[in-house]
């Protein structure tokens, strides 16, 4: 499946696109709830104390929430993220992608391993085990990984 296209703004009010990155690298897309809440806080540092592993494998993290731009550049500065966060007010791109709210009002936590092309290779939804996200997504891309040097 292709992932679907969108623009955002991110954590600095720069608008953010989709298509600006494919082609070029694999995109590990994270979907959360809330900015500052215990298990979002969490899986956000989870993601920067981790994030040269990614890079290692050809991935950019993108975090999305539906919280504003100025909550999320104070959640950004505050906890020294250094990928980028996008704010998707209303859930529109979060709809997209077929993220459904838990319990009927708070946003879902999922992630997205798409590749270079734009295919989505895996998705991965947990509300409460912010662990498991991280841990699947660089299984995933150092199977990616794997495939392409045996491949050449």
């Amino acid at each position: 499946m292709k992932a679907p296209s969108f623009s955002l703004n991110d954590e600095n009010s720069i608008l953010f696109s989709l298509d600006s990155i494919l082609g070029k690298k694999n995109i590990v897309l994270f979907f959360y709830p809330k900015n500052n809440t215990p298990v979002c806080t969490k899986e956000a540092c989870m993601f920067r104390d981790r994030y040269e592993e990614f890079k290692e494998l050809g991935a950019e993290v993108i975090g999305v929430s539906s919280d504003s731009e100025s909550s999320h550049n104070s959640f950004h500065t505050s906890h020294n993220l250094n990928f980028t966060i996008l704010s998707d007010e209303g859930g529109r791109v979060a709809r997209l992608y077929g993220v459904k709210k838990n319990f009927f009002v708070i946003p879902g936590r999922e992630t997205f391993v798409i590749d270079i092309n734009g295919n989505i290779l895996h998705r991965f939804k947990e509300l409460m085990k912010h662990e498991g996200h991280i841990k699947e997504a660089l299984n995933v891309l150092k199977k990616l990984k794997q495939a392409q040097l045996s491949s050449t």
